[in-house]
């Protein structure tokens, strides 16, 4: 019987990722999950760590969804040192624009700080929660801001992270960035984890 894997986000692009790794499983964002248990699902998310956050949006599900269901949830985020760790755990939140505006927002901060001073950092936590545990798995990659936004392949701030190849994530292929996303690889560790 396949295992059904509930997801604390509607963000298309996480559930897209978690899809492509948990094939053999039925994974549902939080919008399907509603449907599936006809009632509205609650997350908070009020931590102050990319770890907390992750843990309590997986318990927030498990409690409204029950224990037949494997809950995760991620917290992620991009975290710049010139900004003193910035935005941090309020990357999808800091400010009510699409994430386009909030890079160009991002950008006009950083406009007078030079390349070697932009490092930043992005983060990936995934928490499970089902009957029998509780559990995280983490994973992240270093870069620089970029000065321009660059590159359509992508989302979230993928346009302005740039890599050590000078490229940002959102000029790579789905392949090439799969290969250095760590949410992949959170999610690696949790399809392992799950195998076992």
């Amino acid at each position: 019987m396949k295992k059904t894997i509930l997801v604390a986000t509607s963000n298309k692009g996480k559930i897209k990722e978690f899809k492509e790794i948990f094939k053999d499983c039925e994974v549902l964002s939080l919008k399907e999950s509603e449907k599936l248990l006809n009632k509205k699902i609650i997350i908070k998310e009020d931590k102050n760590t990319f770890k907390e956050n992750a843990i309590e949006k997986a318990k927030c599900l498990y409690e409204q969804a029950g224990e037949k269901y494997i809950c995760v949830a991620d917290d992620s985020g991009i975290s710049i040192d010139a900004l003193d760790g910035f935005p941090g755990i309020h990357t999808a939140r800091w400010m009510d624009a699409d994430d386009h505006t909030k890079n160009l927002c991002l950008l006009e901060k950083l406009k007078n700080i030079k390349k070697e001073q932009r490092k930043c950092h992005y983060t990936t936590v995934i928490a499970i929660k089902t009957n029998k545990e509780e559990k995280t798995f983490e994973n992240t990659l270093d870069g620089i801001v970029s000065t321009k936004v660059r590159g359509d392949n992508g989302f979230g701030f993928d346009e302005i992270f740039e890599l050590k190849s000078k490229k940002t994530l959102a000029e790579l292929s789905t392949d090439e960035k799969l290969k250095l996303s760590p949410r992949k690889k959170a999610l690696d560790k949790l399809k392992k984890y799950l195998e076992e």
